[in-house]
């Protein structure tokens, strides 16, 4: 009974020293709305694999220029799908490796509890001082910010009442700390286990804006190609899909 212990016990061992030989490292560029459920699902990763992921957070706009610039990422999950194309039509990015891997919702939020109505009429009031977004120009969020704005027919009318983060984080904590009234953020950056957990908030109806369709996508200057590849299958994978729609997001 010892002697099989023993020799399971090795196997084991052997097992797990198999798979640290075999480890290697991504390094993740990563659209800053994705940062709380992209946390989870590498640890997840990590366990099941042995590779390690380096996440690096920022607006997707951002990240294309660094990318362009030699940025030693290996994937790439920004919160569209343009600036991934884009990079797969200059060969930067391994073509039919691209995917969606979520479909983000834009929300209306404040810090403070009753402060934002469930159908956004707060916006038609105006009795804010400040209404903070993201750079429609690197963020994708902030993009469907000024659809929405537009298509509501107050986008002229904020212009003077206009924050603008250079990410989605950052415009996050423009509300947080109330140096906004109101903030256009993505709701996976006030929802955790399917809930909204802080605040007042309106959900922006779909229609209002473009759909967020967040691609991933594998790079060519990857320098660890299989770990890589095997960082983006497991984005598919349905623990993976779990932690994605607890916080809030769609699938395709």
């Amino acid at each position: 009974m010892r002697s099989i212990r023993r020799i399971l016990a090795g196997a084991l061992l052997f097992g797990a020293l198999v798979q640290i030989a075999n480890a290697g490292e991504v390094n993740a560029a990563v659209a800053a709305n994705f940062a709380e459920p992209v946390k989870q699902i590498a640890e997840l990763f990590q366990k099941e694999t042995g590779h390690t992921v380096k996440l690096s957070f920022g607006s997707s706009g951002k990240f294309t220029s660094q990318i362009k610039e030699g940025a030693p990422f290996d994937v790439f999950l920004a919160a569209d799908e343009k600036n991934p194309k884009l990079l797969e039509k200059e060969g930067l990015a391994v073509e039919g490796s691209r995917f969606v891997y979520a479909l983000g919702k834009l929300v209306l939020w404040s810090a403070q509890p009753g402060y934002v109505d469930d159908k956004g009429h707060v916006l038609r009031k105006g009795d804010y001082n400040k209404i903070a977004y993201a750079d429609p120009k690197l963020a994708p969020y902030g993009l469907a910010a000024k659809e929405t704005l537009e298509d509501l027919g107050l986008w002229s009318v904020v212009q003077g009442k206009l924050v603008t983060g250079e990410s989605i984080t950052q415009t996050y904590q423009f509300a947080a700390t109330g140096n906004a009234e109101l903030g256009f953020i993505a709701l996976s950056q006030i929802t955790q286990d399917g809930k909204v957990t802080e605040g007042s908030w309106w959900i922006v109806p779909a229609h209002m804006y473009n759909p967020i369709k967040q691609a991933a996508v594998q790079l060519t200057a990857a320098k660890d190609k299989d770990a890589a590849q095997a960082f983006l299958t497991f984005l598919k994978s349905e623990k993976a899909v779990a932690i994605i729609r607890s916080f809030g997001y769609e699938l395709p």
